[in-house]
């Protein structure tokens, strides 16, 4: 099949309070005959943090078009920033999955989503989708005072708890700094990039009264820089959080993840995470999902 001359694309802020905060996405509709060098292309001329990909699955679900009950999947994302694809990311996946529901090309309710992660569960709703995360990893990380100084701070700013590389999908280290510092971190690249963090640092502080963690969080490499709204970081987070000793070590506990007030971009993620003796089991992360632009863009020769 001939690549088409332009496809369909949407522009939506996931995990946004209102619009013009949380995490800007672009979807690209139809995606199914662009090249992995197109998709590139197109991430790239986006420029946003990442872009979303959508086409037909690999493996359809048993059940009819559309609907969510057999053992493959609904549809397939690719995801990629401007300079690379990943396997998973949360962000563009909440996005993709309320993008399909919202323009009618599936219903709400459970939606089955293939990516480079495997098959993920994602529940749709009006406002916004619940990402279940993949595979939950833990690592031991960087010494904290390490850490530290590579993203500007100093040892005296930790808070004493371990900076564990953790995630359902993509691994982070995690950085628990006292809550008047969250804003002081200034990352540096060279510093940072060989110090085993995986796809990056969250620098947050956690309030256990509120169940809530206050987080920058920067790539590695810093080619996308700061992230307004991580899905994976946060799902990691409640990695951290069970292994940290922060949370219950058996069953579901809630905890929210406040990011993007730094960029001007304040972005709400609702997180929990399960687990048994002291072991992740499963995590989800949620949020709302803001339209804000829609239109069709050329596809690169």
């Amino acid at each position: 099949m001939a690549t088409p001359a332009s496809v369909a694309y949407e522009v939506v802020d996931v995990f946004a309070p209102r619009a013009f905060a949380g995490n800007p996405l672009a979807v690209v509709l139809d995606a199914d005959d662009l090249s992995t060098e197109q998709c590139q292309a197109l991430a790239n001329e986006f420029a946003l943090s990442e872009t979303s990909f959508l086409s037909a699955p690999t493996e359809p679900s048993a059940s009819h078009p559309g609907s969510a009950g057999g053992p493959g999947a609904d549809y397939r994302v690719r995801i990629f920033t401007p300079y690379a694809e990943l396997p998973f990311a949360g962000h563009p996946s909440v996005g993709a999955a309320h993008t399909l529901v919202r323009t009618g090309r599936l219903p709400a309710g459970t939606l089955r989503q293939e990516c480079g992660a495997g098959v993920l569960p994602v529940e749709v709703t009006g406002e916004g989708a619940t990402l279940t995360g993949g595979r939950p990893t833990l690592e031991d990380g960087p010494d904290p005072a390490v850490l530290a100084a590579a993203v500007g701070l100093a040892p005296a700013d930790v808070v004493g708890l371990p900076a564990h590389v953790a995630g359902c999908g993509l691994p982070f280290a995690f950085l628990a700094v006292h809550p008047d510092v969250v804003d002081r971190a200034v990352p540096d690249p060279a510093a940072l990039a060989p110090l085993g963090v995986g796809e990056g640092v969250s620098v947050l502080s956690w309030d256990a009264a509120t169940s809530t963690a206050r987080a920058r969080v920067f790539a590695r490499d810093l080619r996308w820089g700061e992230d307004p709204a991580t899905g994976s970081a946060a799902l990691g987070t409640g990695v951290w959080l069970v292994a940290a000793g922060l949370v219950a070590p058996d069953g579901t506990s809630a905890y929210t993840v406040g990011q993007g007030e730094a960029m001007g971009r304040p972005s709400v993620l609702s997180c929990t995470v399960t687990a048994e003796a002291a072991r992740t089991t499963a995590a989800t992360v949620s949020g709302a999902v803001v339209p804000v632009a829609t239109g069709r863009i050329r596809v690169p020769g």
